[in-house]
């Protein structure tokens, strides 16, 4: 015993003296120069370059917002803001005054867009310090020169900047603020309209009925491979035959890349039918494409026809003609042989879009990981032997120009390490289109020499993969063209129909130039044997095939940023928050790497277009967005645009909410008549999505699912029984997805994860699963987000790597913990306060929820306890007040009918004797449960 006190006693002290040491280490910081930054892994690399003179905090990006309950904007006085410090920032705050009151200079050194510039100057205006002793500095890149230039050359707030992000703040706060509560009433509760995101899901979803509206239009082609060994083509038609007959384990059949390299081991070549007596070649059917390839040596021998019953148009009827050539068909020669040199220039440097879309194509990152990479490459890496660095500049810029020193550097690096051949003799610019901002540089190495391969080991797999990208498109961009020899030559016949022109076409590449840092393109193009004018070819194989117009693909990540960019609408630090943010409603869902709209997308889509035509038109936010940039650039008036902007959507809004009709009170017809009592079945709208239900309802209420093209979801019964009542399973869908459901609801609620085909998943306990981080090598563990399991690595946040689960399997939740009472009571209605547990860890929260629905962080128990002992927490009166409210409830009604002397009718006495006994039985009752 007497030892355990004595650990006990010495831990104490331990616990002390350190705690004393940090009171020192922060006391110590006072009095020095002040840098403030927005994360403190780049706080730590700036303290470092600065040194001891300094102390640099980080303010976790904003220090204050506008109010979270309230539209916090005075629209009557020119839209003047009411922020408010943020909950989550005010012990950070609370610190940085400290450290402000006592500091000679206070640096604001944030990110150098419109973003930094606002959270610069929100901290300028809540740290309290004089004006005169405020500075900003700005830099580019995490290196000691551009730290050491930016604060040699401090400058004043841009308030252009800060106007122009405050601009947008508000205009996005309105729309959101005001137009989403009436979705809530004619639509559904919950939902919520973005000024930007709405627009990008409006393309999505006109994106889809293009797809659905387009017919597709037959076309032929007939292509030929011929060889200039005649005496061989016999041979060579067997040997092609056999190669296209083999299938890969998927049974595909060889690629356009193995199909080439075949032909040039063989001195074969392919060409393809482009002209008919000088007249471009056009053929819409099967009928003339057979006469054609009869006339240029084709032996037909079979026509097959084929239904395909999920066809849409000509597209039903497929037709494959299958033959031979015929030897004694029309002699083909060589004519208009050519060569001519091509060159292929390199591509510029990454601007944040270009990034987001060749890191989904090329590496299969979201636009969020590829963000969040970048951001840790440029904020920086502990280099053995270096320290910690950033590794790229700043990564949020629509810009492509270059900083004269990176560009020299550059070259010395290709010239020492490629030779004269691949430095061109003037360094490449590119320009950054009409919309850049040219704030910065394009997305570069901040060393050049710092070569991806001899920091791999310092890196995480996915940081290497995209400091790889950027290094190579950076050097790339700065060397010689690629150059090609490109040969033409047609094959001419002169046949039945006239002459017949085949063109050939080869490419050789000559010299790599940027490629050999950037890479090879697929090899595609074939590589024509020696040929001449006149030389006689033999036909290996003719083939005519059938073809069909294809609809405009969906959108991929790739292709939204694209096209946001190419509209004009967001900027370059706004697109992997607007993707994400249409996820996070579940407007839109991602699958097979490309988008669809879900139901619920396309009801608010069509209400906000029908309703607000200007405002979620793509012209218009694209003005919106040039608007904000002459607040900018320009000195423009911002809150005379948002007066602009203001008066016609108020008017619009006050007609929406008269004239909008409420989703589930419309109806579409279908083809569909009710199972049950045969009347027509039409389609309506529930926050689950589209269903097929009965028009004769309420005598018939039959309802059915219909899948995201509207078609009768049949009703699938799966292998797995209930895990309720053992009954069958049937799969159903909801807004989460797909899932089982007892076929005995709504007496029985089991319900089961299941995959796509409607499989029950296999349900495992979390510690079964061994898998390994493949960034860093670590056990992976079990993380839940709201509904959703996934796989994220046991050292966070030191790897930050996730996954999802192996395919066929969820995880068995973790049993929830019993709420424990907290011990003090509720500061709003008395009612006791519980500790419970929730997907962020514990939190506090009123027991008589949902009458009362106060909840509250943790960390707030003490503060509550300090209440409760200075008597600040009201006692709990609620059956007296219930008890309060019926009183008063029945005195209201014995006002209303006290004229009336109807048998059954309630005079004012006896309302007043109803009452009282109402108040005695709840006395009784409160004072029963105090005993009990």
């Amino acid at each position: 015993m007497a030892k355990r006190a004595k650990i006990a006693k010495k831990t104490a002290k331990k616990a002390k003296s350190a705690a004393s040491a940090k009171g020192s280490r922060a006391l110590a910081g006072l009095g020095k120069d002040l840098v403030i930054v927005e994360s403190p892994a780049k706080a730590k690399t700036i303290n470092r370059y600065l040194g001891p003179g300094y102390v640099v905090k980080a303010s976790m990006g904003h220090v204050r917002d506008l109010p979270a309950k309230q539209m916090g904007v005075d629209v009557e006085n020119g839209f003047k803001p009411a922020y408010e410090p943020l909950s989550g920032r005010a012990k950070v705050l609370a610190e940085l005054k400290k450290y402000a009151a006592r500091a000679p200079h206070v640096f604001l050194a944030t990110d150098l867009d419109r973003e930094g510039e606002a959270i610069a100057w929100h901290l300028a205006e809540c740290l309290g310090a004089p004006p005169d002793r405020i500075r900003r500095v700005v830099f580019n890149e995490i290196t000691a020169s551009a730290i050491r230039e930016a604060f040699e050359h401090p400058r004043e707030l841009d308030m252009d900047k800060v106007n122009a992000q405050q601009a947008r703040r508000i205009l996005d706060r309105i729309v959101g603020y005001e137009i989403s509560p009436l979705l809530w009433r004619k639509v559904a509760p919950g939902l919520s309209a973005g000024r930007v995101q709405s627009v990008a899901v409006r393309l999505i979803v006109e994106r889809e009925r293009e797809i659905e509206a387009f017919m597709p239009v037959e076309y032929w082609k007939i292509g030929g491979v011929f060889t200039p060994d005649t005496a061989a083509a016999d041979a060579l038609e067997q040997d092609w035959a056999a190669f296209l007959a083999v299938k890969d384990e998927k049974g595909n059949p060889p690629t356009r890349e193995a199909k080439t390299a075949f032909l040039a081991e063989r001195g074969a070549f392919q060409a393809e039918l482009v002209r008919l007596n000088e007249e471009k070649l056009h053929v819409d059917n099967a009928d003339r494409a057979i006469e054609i390839a009869r006339a240029v040596g084709l032996a037909v021998d079979d026509v097959r026809r084929t239904e395909n019953p999920a066809g849409k148009g000509p597209t039903a009827h497929l037709v494959t003609v299958v033959g031979k050539c015929d030897r004694a068909g029309p002699a083909l020669t060589v004519d208009r042989l050519k060569q001519r040199d091509s060159t292929s220039r390199p591509p510029a440097p990454f601007t944040t879009a270009a990034l987001q879309q060749a890191a989904s194509v090329r590496l299969g990152f979201s636009t969020t990981r590829t963000m969040r990479t970048a951001q840790g490459l440029y904020e920086g890496v502990a280099i053995p032997g270096e320290g910690t660095t950033g590794l790229i500049t700043y990564m949020r810029t629509d810009s492509r120009h270059l900083a004269g020193e990176a560009i020299a550097q550059a070259r010395m690096l290709i010239n020492n390490s490629f030779g004269d051949a691949y430095l061109p003799e003037r360094p490449n610019f590119y320009s950054s289109g009409e919309r850049a901002q040219e704030a910065h540089e394009a997305i570069r190495p901040t060393d050049p020499a710092r070569r991806p391969e001899d920091i791999k080991d310092a890196l995480t797999a996915q940081q290497f993969k995209l400091y790889q990208l950027i290094w190579k498109r950076f050097i790339a961009c700065q060397m010689a063209p690629a150059r090609w020899r490109v040969t033409e030559a047609d094959i001419l016949a002169q046949t039945d129909l006239g002459e017949a022109a085949f063109k050939a076409v080869g490419r050789t590449l000559e010299f790599d130039g940027f490629m050999r840092v950037a890479g090879l393109p697929r090899s595609t193009d074939q590589i024509l044997p020696a040929l001449a004018d006149g030389q006689a070819v033999s036909p290996v194989d003719l083939s005519p095939t059938q073809h069909f117009t294809q609809p405009p693909p969906r959108y991929t990540e790739a292709s939204l940023v694209k096209a946001l960019e190419a509209d004009g609408i967001g900027r370059p630090s706004t697109y992997s928050n607007i993707i994400k943010t249409i996820q996070d409603r579940q407007y839109v869902e991602l699958e097979d790497k490309t988008f669809y709209p879900t139901d619920l997308g396309v009801v608010v889509n069509d209400k906000l277009v029908q309703h607000f035509p200007d405002i979620f038109d793509v012209r218009f936010t694209a003005h919106m967005e040039d608007e904000l940039d002459r607040v900018e650039e320009a000195h423009a008036d911002w809150v005379a645009i948002l007066q602009e902007f203001y008066d016609p959507f108020a008017e619009a809004l006050a007609k929406a909410s008269e004239e909008m009709v409420h989703a589930k009170a419309e109806a579409t017809p279908s083809d569909y008549t009710c199972e049950k009592c045969s009347k027509p079945m039409v389609y309506r709208f529930s926050k689950n999505g589209r269903y097929l239900a009965c028009t004769g309802y309420p005598d018939c209420d039959q309802t059915n699912p219909v899948d995201r093209e509207g078609k009768l979801v049949e009703r699938k019964v799966a292998d797995a029984p209930c895990p309720q009542c053992g009954g069958e399973m049937i799969v159903r869908r909801s807004r989460f997805g797909m899932f089982l459901g007892c076929a005995n609801y709504p007496e029985c609620k089991g319900t089961l994860q299941c995959d796509k085909e409607g499989n029950a998943l296999k349900i495992v306990k979390a510690d079964e699963l061994k898998e390994s981080c493949e960034e860093c090598g670590s056990p992976m563990a079990v993380k839940f987000r709201g509904r959703r399991a996934f796989l994220a690595c046991s050292t966070y946040p030191g790897c930050k790597a996730t996954k999802p689960l192996p395919e066929g399997i969820t995880v068995e939740p973790p049993p929830r913990p019993e709420p424990k009472d907290a011990g003090v009571g509720c500061p709003k209605c008395g009612r006791p306060m519980l500790i419970r547990h929730g997907p962020r860890g514990e939190f506090l929260a009123c027991s008589g929820f949902p009458k009362c629905r106060n909840a509250m962080n943790l960390d707030k128990l003490d503060e509550l306890k300090a209440m409760a002992a200075r008597g600040e927490i009201p006692e709990f009166k609620g059956e007296a007040k219930a008890a309060k409210k019926s009183a008063k409830k029945a005195a209201k009604k014995s006002k209303t009918l006290r004229s009336s002397q109807s048998e059954g009718g309630t005079t004012k006495k006896a309302a007043k004797k109803t009452a009282k006994k109402a108040v005695k039985k709840a006395a009784q009752k409160s004072t029963s449960e105090e005993a009990q």
